[in-house]
């Protein structure tokens, strides 16, 4: 006898996330009696949580469903729509979208739609699905998915209504307009209002996610040369590569095209475009670290002593950068609702912070409601960029005084015991103990996630950080060092702690 499918599962922090295609690995988790379910749970949210009257017949509360490329999302989103419009909501149906567009459904004046749902499930393999939930206050937190999955039920709607009606809006085409409209303003060029990007030869790979329109409906618009961007058509078997500017076989994609096509500028969303990476025209990559260091470097000039959140794996380097020029870092815990979150404290605090962003590329500004925006980042850049432009500058030319680490590396621990967390928390307590009788190697105090190890002496200066995994029941170990060979010293020096947690499979150190 089978036992009853657990919703709870479906949660993966302030998402949700599953099997929505059958394979030989996996069976369907995302299936249709499901859905549905959640959609009434996500009604029940807007209703109690969010204080919406969803059963006032003479206005109608509307949410508009979205999602990006993959091949479930069409299925699903048939589904969810039915639910909604039985609890008598309203629905925009928006087709193929990225997830910051859904979000500015619920702010832009033609929409003011009251709730928003993403079908997505970012660059995961494509038998993967999954929902995001907004209102016009921002993204769902950990607390509304609990409260949601627990609420997925029909019998939870009680109130009396109408069945819901189904509109149809071209939103990816308006928020498109909307960057474009943004750009111009930002740029500003008296000559050039229009088409202020004329002259720049600015390649898109947008790895068959939904980050396509980016090059047609943004950057051609804005006069620039798109010739040689790939990968731009919609395509959920990801045929190329992964759609992830975290990924090193995507970044080598974008790096090969703008050296092949001696472009300016390449660009590289993942699939639903909360998160990018750039290339400058050397083929130099500008992700994690040093894409962190380029929009801080634009923000701390125009916000001077401004505070830059940061995910907790950041180079030291990078802290180092950016107080030299006259800002602060807060490196905080790893997560985007995290980040983000610790922005918007800081600022309630009146601690003025101008960014929240994660070494993975979900960066979110303060001027643009925090909210995560693979598109309107890049958009921010070609307006730095389009200035330093007059200087015989480019984007890149931001970053000359950071200084890269000579190695770095990362071991992924999977933990083998049923309680991850209590596992893990013990190895790393564990690991504090090891590294305080080691010579040369000291605990950073001022870290709030995992154990921060500094290095000094034979290993020369440097740092290893050992984590939780946001995801997956995984202890992350971080390397970063400035002297040759550093790392692998320092792995023999572990190696005997790891090989002896019997908790950990840590074959692959």
């Amino acid at each position: 006898m089978k036992s009853e499918f657990n919703l709870a599962s479906l949660q993966n922090g302030s998402d949700i996330r599953g099997i929505a295609i059958k394979t030989s690995d996996h069976d369907i988790t995302l299936t249709d009696e499901r859905i549905e379910k959640i959609a009434y749970g996500y009604a029940v949210w807007l209703k109690e949580v969010k204080q919406l009257a969803v059963e006032d017949e003479k206005k109608p509360v509307t949410v508009s469903v979205g999602h990006d490329s993959r091949l479930s999302a069409d299925r699903i989103k048939a589904v969810f729509i039915e639910g909604l419009t039985n609890a008598g909501i309203d629905v925009v149906d928006v087709g193929l979208s990225t997830t910051p567009a859904m979000f500015m459904s619920t702010q832009f004046d033609s929409y003011k739609c009251d709730g928003a749902v993403m079908i997505t499930a970012s660059h995961l393999p494509f038998e993967y699905n999954g929902l995001k939930f907004f209102t016009k206050d921002g993204g769902a937190e950990h607390e509304d998915i609990d409260f949601i999955l627990q609420q997925s039920d029909w019998e939870n709607v009680t109130w009396e209504n109408n069945q819901g009606k189904v509109s149809k809006a071209p939103l990816l085409n308006d928020y498109a307009k909307d960057l474009v409209n943004k750009v111009r303003i930002g740029i500003n060029d008296k000559d050039m209002y229009e088409k202020p990007l004329t002259g720049r030869h600015i390649v898109v790979d947008a790895g068959n996610g939904a980050g396509g329109f980016f090059a047609e409906k943004v950057l051609v618009p804005l006069g620039a040369d798109i010739s040689g961007s790939q990968y731009l058509d919609p395509d959920g078997h990801f045929p190329n590569h992964i759609p992830n500017p975290d990924n090193k076989e995507a970044m080598k994609s974008i790096q090969k095209a703008v050296l092949q096509h001696e472009a300016d500028m390449g660009v590289i969303f993942d699939t639903d475009v909360d998160r990018s990476a750039l290339v400058d025209r050397k083929g130099d990559t500008l992700n994690r670290n040093n894409l962190i260091a380029v929009i801080s470097a634009i923000l701390i000039k125009e916000n001077p002593n401004t505070t830059i959140v940061t995910s907790s794996a950041t180079s030291e380097h990078l802290k180092t950068f950016i107080t030299s020029l006259g800002g602060k870092q807060d490196r905080y815990i790893t997560g985007y609702r995290n980040v983000i979150n610790r922005a918007i404290q800081l600022n309630k605090e009146g601690v003025q912070t101008s960014l929240a962003i994660e070494t993975s590329g979900h960066a979110a500004l303060q001027e643009n409601y925090f909210l995560d925006d693979g598109a309107y980042l890049v958009a921010k850049i070609l307006m730095a960029d389009a200035n330093l432009k007059k200087e015989g500058k480019d984007f890149s030319d931001l970053i000359t005084t950071l200084k890269q680490p000579v190695e770095t590396d990362e071991v992924r621990f999977k933990i083998l015991p049923e309680d991850i967390q209590a596992t893990g928390k013990k190895v790393m307590e564990d690991f504090s103990r090891f590294i305080e009788n080691e010579t040369d190697l000291s605990i950073e105090p001022a870290n709030l996630e995992g154990v921060r190890v500094n290095t000094s002496g034979q290993y020369g200066a440097g740092w290893m950080l050992l984590r939780m995994s946001l995801h997956e029941p995984l202890l992350v170990l971080n390397f970063e060092s400035d002297q040759a060979g550093s790392i692998k010293k320092l792995r023999e020096t572990i190696k005997d702690f790891f090989y002896e947690q019997v908790d950990l499979d840590s074959s692959r150190l």
